[in-house]
């Protein structure tokens, strides 16, 4: 298969000042003096190579590198190491305004980026209808560009990137700023050219986005590769890094497991608690197991667990008294069991609680006892069976109609 873009070795380093006068003495390098710098590694040591007719995608949090590798690809930075070959005709819609003229109107910015590319005259003159038509803004076209909203803004650079024929288009976030109708007709227009052979390289925040349109996923942090492969398994691990690098602090340090040693005086105590596997998948029966140690005589108390999510916030409780249960006598081993759960994908934490049958006093109280992980299936297609914040059990009801 023929390769479309090759990067070899990219770094790129900026060099952080501690202000800008010793930046500009430092250009022209006044009496030979060096001035303090600090160097900044956007970009350290990025391999990897696309295919003519893929559509790839670029993730990582803020700062990342992706924008930054994507304007060295576009030709707009040069990289400070490394090589990057094109090969073929690359359009790139990169922030909003890059490429454009603010005070020329929007005609005269489809000539100016139509021959930036590489296209005659001639060449956007046959193409102009069809991008003025596409790109919907009426007669704002004849207007300056520095009138223009976000969206229009957006929807006129799209047209024109998308309708000088390229080989390679580049996309980072742009689309995000339209309304649902235009990133519908994009995406639309994007899958045609994806049908005729073109190289689609594409950066959004959207998980759901990258995973359902591109094949093939890069995962860029702190300006390294940190993975590269099919798009569900890179998406289904960056995931798993946002919900951990987002955990809370206090969750993490309030883990712990229970010391019977330290509740000599309690009555009735937490002595262990079980659960029947760490990692859970859609449907699994999770099953938790709590171990007492009751020291009265004919106890009557109630039990109590709660689930709560990566933020600490409670995603749902479990309590006997609730559920008109009240727990008596030398109890020593309490299961819970959730059949075929519909927890979604993330990072859970367990607290458990006992307490007298009148839910007015606690015996004993363990917070983040346990951890478990919650990974999902997915269909035929690779997309997750749920997301959102529950998955409800349901049914399809429909009847075609007969023709």
């Amino acid at each position: 298969m023929d390769k479309a873009i090759e990067a070899e070795h990219l770094s790129k380093i900026y060099r952080l000042y501690g202000n800008n006068k010793d930046r500009l003495k430092e250009m022209f390098r006044f009496y030979r003096k060096e001035y303090l710098y600090k160097e900044y590694h956007a970009l350290e040591d990025i391999s990897f190579s696309i295919f003519r007719g893929e559509t790839v995608g670029i993730i990582g949090t803020n700062g990342s590198g992706k924008s930054t590798v994507l304007k060295i690809i576009a030709g707009v930075l040069n990289a400070t190491s490394g090589e990057v070959k094109v090969h073929g005709r690359i359009s790139a819609l990169l922030e909003l305004g890059a490429g454009f003229n603010m005070e020329y109107s929007g005609i005269d910015n489809i000539y100016l980026n139509g021959m930036m590319l590489g296209l005659t005259k001639e060449e956007v003159d046959e193409k102009i209808s069809k991008i003025i038509e596409f790109a919907e803004i009426g007669d704002f076209v004849f207007q300056p560009v520095k009138t223009y909203s976000s969206g229009m803004f957006a929807r006129l650079a799209f047209a024109v990137s998308i309708h000088v024929d390229p080989d390679i288009l580049i996309i980072d976030e742009a689309l995000s700023v339209g309304d649902m109708y235009f990133q519908e007709k994009c995406f639309e227009q994007m899958k045609k050219m994806v049908r005729s052979g073109a190289t689609i390289l594409f950066v959004s925040h959207s998980l759901p986005a990258v995973r359902n349109f591109c094949k093939r996923v890069i995962w860029l942090e702190q300006g390294k590769m940190k993975m590269q492969g099919p798009a569900e398994m890179v998406c289904e691990a960056y995931k798993k890094y946002l919900d951990e690098k987002n955990e809370n602090t206090q969750i993490q340090s309030e883990m712990h497991q229970a010391d019977v040693t330290a509740k000599v005086r309690n009555k009735i105590c937490i002595s262990s608690v079980e659960l029947n596997k760490d990692v859970f998948y859609t449907d699994e029966d999770i099953e938790l197991s709590v171990g007492l140690e009751i020291r009265i005589d004919h106890p009557e108390f109630g039990l109590g667990i709660i689930i709560r999510d990566s933020r600490g916030e409670i995603v749902t409780l479990f309590n006997t008294i609730r559920d008109d249960l009240v727990l008596k006598g030398k109890i020593e081993n309490v299961k819970l069991v959730i059949p075929n759960h519909d927890f979604l994908e993330g990072t859970y934490y367990i607290s458990v609680n006992v307490c007298d049958e009148m839910v007015m006093y606690p015996y004993d109280n363990e917070e983040y006892i346990k951890k478990f992980r919650v990974n999902t299936r997915t269909n035929q297609s690779g997309l997750p069976l749920a997301e959102g914040r529950f998955r409800a059990k349901h049914r399809w009801v429909y009847a075609p109609q007969e023709k």
